[in-house]
């Protein structure tokens, strides 16, 4: 029991080191070439700490275990939303660029309705639709790296150090950010689920808290790492992007690897949960976190607090079915 703890803590130590530096990284890249920090937030930001949602869920449907991929994609999302987002407007509410924020919110509902009338109509994740979705991801990055480059953002200086970092410098911590963010977020999953299973959690518990909490760590820390540096609009974009790339790139990867049917072992109110619970929280809270700054560019704390209530209202009925 003492080594997974050690190794648990080991990797709380891995993430915070490497949220910083991964902050650090996207925004002297933002800085350099003058996008808007909340563009880099939603594509370089979002694949870096959307990588062991890729990696878990990629790894259960090779093994034939479409439940954890689809848990895992859609349990993100939520966990992203309502606990990461939530916690980012309690403590910090501001301003948003409601022009930067359309184009992520957009590819969202339109991946979303895609991949739910898929749920709900068929109950089946095809290969064709696994292809169809990161096709998907991929138009989303090439529109909008296009889109941060036609409309720069200001120029900042570079207070570090009272010097800029050379370029090599920021790839450097980008992408050791992102790998270090991995490897703790992993060693929280794995040595969480052992001490969980010791002190006598239920394993449908554990996939859908620890692994979907476990995957959703380095968005926690990018957008805490973010706040505490004063860059809300990369924390949002961040959210947002990697809310996307959990639809498009997560679930693409998984059911192009291995199709798989809608889970429906766990029932709520005598109807599929991942039909009538999962699906339409997800849809639910990405509503309330996205249309609010879509119509004045305001977040306000109560939006942050409210997602709070939701998501606690949600694992408690999780763990009652």
């Amino acid at each position: 029991m003492l080594i997974p703890v050690l190794l648990f803590v080991l990797g709380l130590v891995l993430l915070i080191k490497g949220g910083d530096w991964f902050v650090d990284g996207a925004t002297g890249l933002a800085r350099r070439f003058r996008i808007p920090e909340i563009i880099v937030g939603a594509t370089v930001v979002s694949i870096g700490t959307t990588l062991p949602e890729v990696m878990v869920s990629a790894t259960g449907a090779l093994e034939g275990l479409g439940a954890m991929a689809y848990g895992n994609a859609i349990g993100s999302i939520i966990c992203n939303t309502s606990l990461i987002a939530a916690i980012t407007l309690a403590v910090r509410p501001g301003t948003v660029d409601r022009k930067s924020l359309r184009l992520p919110v957009l590819f969202f509902f339109g991946a979303a309705a895609l991949y739910c009338g898929t749920a709900y109509l068929s109950g089946y994740f095809s290969r064709p639709l696994g292809f169809v979705l990161l096709t998907i991801f991929v138009v989303y990055m090439v529109i909008t790296v296009r889109q941060g480059f036609k409309s720069p953002a200001e120029a900042e200086e570079d207070e570090e150090d009272g010097k800029a970092r050379k370029l090599w410098q920021e790839l450097v911590l980008l992408v050791a950010g992102a790998a270090v963010i991995a490897v703790g977020a992993r060693l929280l999953v794995d040595n969480g689920t052992l001490i969980a299973r010791a002190l006598g959690v239920p394993e449908t518990v554990i996939a859908l808290t620890f692994v979907a909490l476990g995957t959703s760590l380095p968005e926690l820390v990018t957008a805490i790492t973010s706040l505490i540096k004063g860059h809300g609009s990369l924390s949002l974009g961040n959210i947002i992007g990697a809310n996307i790339f959990n639809l498009v790139l997560v679930s693409g990867v998984s059911v192009a690897l291995a199709p798989f049917e809608v889970p429906s072992a766990s029932q709520f109110l005598g109807h599929n949960a991942s039909l009538v619970l999962d699906i339409p929280v997800m849809l639910g809270v990405m509503l309330l976190l996205t249309v609010p700054p879509l119509a004045n560019g305001k977040l306000r704390r109560w939006q942050g607090i409210l997602l709070l209530c939701i998501y606690a209202a949600y694992c408690a009925i999780q763990f009652t079915m």
